[in-house]
């Protein structure tokens, strides 16, 4: 009897010692930070700092998304940047993505794309149009100029190619995205695009992107030590992209593990993440 009393009460502490771990797994978001450099940024946008938020998922950090968004604001951004998913369509709830954004304008310019939840919610119109009376930019389809100075950069953003079908089965239709980056390609500018697939790297290099931010993998979901993610929707098991930066000769391509979650309600060794990636110019004035 003492034996199993004694096996009991390690198995009970084994329990919630895991549950104390997967609840801050879950809770507890992680900044990351990257400086990126490159010859093509103004001297004028030297240390131009960009803050990513992704994949949100109509989670609540704190009340009214106080703790996010004091993180957020700690960090000082000259923009902050959202790579869709937002909301969740099983679960949507615009008022939660709606704390975190009318908290966010206040903080710095604020830049959206849609994710393939925005695009399967038959709720878009509602989200942009809330969106938009916040002050945030649409960035789908869209192409904008960021000035500081006397120079300027290039700000695009793509719509998530799920507008065109209904679910995973029927694959990813990149038709309308190919044709928007292929107009893009021509510039000379330094681009930074923000797009929700990261899976489509190959297609951002082949248009000239220099840099880019997505999400949309969820970190792999279940991070395994020294393998990487074990799932991502679009990439299937073991997938190429799931966190941190991937260079392909003059592009980068930064993926955001995301905030929240959605079929798969847990995440292991895969904390919520705020990317944060400061722009260095290799033409800086001295």
């Amino acid at each position: 009897m003492k034996k199993l009393s004694k096996r009991f009460k390690i198995l009970i502490v084994t329990i919630i010692l895991l549950i104390v771990f997967c609840i801050w797994q879950n809770n507890s978001a992680v900044v990351s930070s990257s400086d990126y450099y490159s010859s093509k940024i103004p001297a004028d946008f030297n240390d131009f700092k960009i803050v990513q938020i992704s994949d949100l998922h109509n989670k609540m950090f704190g009340e009214d998304q106080s703790k996010l968004l004091s993180q957020v604001e700690s960090l000082s951004p000259d923009i902050i940047i959202v790579t869709g998913d937002l909301v969740d369509r099983r679960k949507f709830d615009l008022d939660i993505a709606m704390c975190f954004i009318n908290g966010a304008v206040e903080i710095a310019p604020t830049y959206y794309v849609s994710g393939n939840h925005e695009a399967w919610s038959g709720k878009y119109s509602q989200i942009t149009h809330q969106l938009m009376e916040a002050g945030v930019y649409i960035m789908d389809d869209t192409a904008l100029e960021l000035s500081k100075g006397s120079s300027t950069i290039q700000i695009l953003g793509l719509s998530d190619p799920d507008f065109l079908t209904s679910d995973y089965l029927e694959g990813t239709n990149t038709s309308k995205l190919e044709e928007q980056l292929k107009q893009w390609s021509r510039s000379d500018k330094f681009k930074i695009l923000l797009s929700h697939r990261p899976e489509l790297f190959d297609l951002y290099r082949e248009s000239n992107i220099d840099l880019i931010f997505s999400g949309h993998a969820h970190g792999g979901q279940f991070r395994i030590p020294f393998v990487g993610g074990l799932v991502a929707p679009d990439q299937g098991l073991f997938p190429q992209y799931t966190i941190g930066s991937y260079s392909n000769e003059s592009s980068t391509m930064f993926v955001s593990r995301g905030l929240g979650n959605s079929i798969i309600p847990i995440r292991i060794f895969n904390r919520p993440e705020i990317v944060v990636v400061t722009l260095k110019s290799m033409n800086k004035r001295l």
